[in-house]
């Protein structure tokens, strides 16, 4: 039942977007031929009068002050009142001439329903009483009808009718939707396995799962389409039922054809710039794929260019991409649907705005971000420290850089930040130049204790310690030399940059303190 309900809300969404527009182009289409000459006294807008939405005959001449539709809507409503009034028969409508002018009027009782002047019957190229004869004709007619219609027991007929229509509606979706329900999936396990994936070179275009997929889409597509063919007959159906609800029953076909001409014009018109659009997707498409092999060459070094580095490639490839992508929407922007439209420039005017306001910081860490990929102050998986934070890099972005500390904490720093900060690399000495790392701790002592004592327990502590390599040797430096103690700095270089960060989970080796390690 709830699919049931969703395609009936699809349906009444696609309805309202149907209609909405047939209203619009009703209001603006002009009755009148261009080219075609027609006298004054003969072309008249037409007016008609209307009983429970269905015209009876036409007005296009006023009488004296009133107009045609003043004229129309007068006689309308005084139609209307009768045939509301039970107690007043059609029969007793009869016509009258007016002894002065020779007008035949539709009267009932006292009360003139309608007038025919010589206009009218001009107009309709017969006699006024002709004319005369056919109108009560019509509004005999039509008032039976009306009274017929909305008699009790007729509407209970309906309401029967409808009652039955809609539990065969709901009982056909619902077989649908069960037999659906139990076909498809075994259609899609079908297609998938009998349907092998498109393969060139090697290289998997289309698997068999995605055919298998795409089919099942297809299916469901045709579901729906029979759902809604079933919803539109069953609402035209109901809709013709009663009287209040006829005009719309009987405008449903109208309007939805009406609907598909107004999109199948539209689409027309903007055919031309729809292949624009397509070629500019085309040639953005391929050229994003010609020159990216030409940085992937780089990345991989294949392809040596002086001054740019092998990890700027990336970076500047996906750089040049946004450019080009960028230029492109530029270039396509004036062929999309109605961008002249005040609608559609007020709208980008707004989001501008919204932007402009809103993405000042953003900018500020995208430019930051850009300036540290080609300044290269650090790569993915580096060792560095910011500020109070020392860390391994595990993520590079135009917007932000995220580092995880020792204890595994992760932390994200704005890359505009990074423009005023001291950036510490820990692991570039060792990649790019060779250069051993040199750990560095100072201890304070007394001066009680011989210098050349203190240095060879410090050098000793180094070469005792893991990772520390004995060449080049440990050094130390006496970098203060304060009132009660000295300062004693202990040099020791590593090739491993572990040594500086050890696991969260590991105990710190202490054997490069001249101190003991605690029992």
């Amino acid at each position: 039942m709830k699919k049931i309900w969703r395609y009936l809300g699809l349906f009444c969404l696609v309805l309202l977007l149907t209609l909405s527009p047939i209203f619009i182009i009703a209001a603006q289409n002009n009755p009148t031929k261009q080219g075609q000459e027609t006298p004054l006294e003969t072309l008249g807008e037409v007016f008609p009068v209307m009983l429970d939405n269905q015209e009876l005959f036409t007005i296009r001449q006023g009488i004296g002050s009133f107009s045609a539709q003043e004229r129309a809507k007068s006689i309308t409503a005084r139609i209307e009142k009768i045939a509301d009034d039970d107690a007043l028969s059609p029969e007793d409508l009869t016509i009258k001439i007016d002894p002065e002018d020779k007008n035949p009027s539709i009267i009932l009782g006292d009360t003139v329903i309608a007038t025919i002047t010589s206009k009218d019957a001009k107009l309709h190229a017969v006699s006024q009483e002709v004319l005369a004869e056919r109108a009560l004709a019509k509004i005999k007619a039509a008032i039976v009808r009306y009274r017929q219609e909305r008699q009790p027991d007729n509407l209970f007929k309906d309401a029967v009718l409808t009652v039955s229509a809609t539990l065969a509606t709901v009982l056909i979706f619902w077989v649908i939707i069960f037999i659906s329900s139990r076909v498809f999936p075994q259609s899609q396990r079908l297609i998938t396995s009998l349907v092998p994936g498109v393969v060139f070179q090697n290289f998997e275009i289309i698997s068999s799962q995605t055919i298998g997929i795409f089919s099942l889409r297809v299916l469901q597509f045709i579901r729906t389409l029979i759902i809604l063919t079933i919803l539109y007959f069953y609402l035209t159906f109901v809709l013709r039922l009663f009287p209040w609800t006829r005009k719309f029953g009987d405008g449903f076909l109208q309007y939805f054809f009406s609907a598909l001409e107004v999109i199948s014009q539209e689409i027309a018109k903007y055919l031309p710039n729809i292949f624009i659009i397509l070629i500019i997707v085309f040639i953005t498409h391929y050229l994003l794929r010609a020159i990216n092999p030409f940085f992937t060459a780089l990345e991989r070094e294949n392809l040596v260019i002086h001054g740019f580095y092998p990890d700027w490639a990336k970076p500047t490839y996906n750089l040049l991409s946004l450019l080009i992508i960028a230029l492109a929407i530029v270039i396509a922007f004036p062929y999309l649907p109605g961008f002249n439209s005040p609608a559609f420039q007020g709208v980008s005017v707004f989001l501008g705005v919204l932007f402009s306001l809103g993405s000042t910081s953003a900018i500020a860490n995208v430019v930051g971000g850009i300036i540290l990929i080609y300044t290269r102050s650090f790569q993915l998986g580096d060792k560095i420290s910011i500020g109070d934070v020392i860390g391994d890099v595990i993520e590079k972005g135009l917007l932000v850089t995220r580092i995880r500390t020792p204890a595994n904490r992760i932390i994200t720093i704005p890359n505009s930040s990074l423009l005023n900060t001291n950036v510490i690399n820990f692991s570039v000495s060792q990649r790019e130049f060779k250069q051993p790392l040199i750990l560095q701790t100072t201890v304070t002592l007394g001066y009680d204790l011989p210098w050349r004592k203190v240095h060879a327990t410090l050098k000793e502590a180094a070469l005792a310690t893991k990772f520390i390599v004995s060449e080049p040797a440990p050094f130390v430096l006496q970098t203060s030399l304060d009132d009660f103690y000295v300062s004693y700095q202990l040099n020791a270089v590593t090739v491993e940059q572990e040594v500086a960060f050890p696991p969260p989970a590991s105990k710190p080796d202490l054997r490069l303190s001249p101190y003991p390690a605690p029992e």
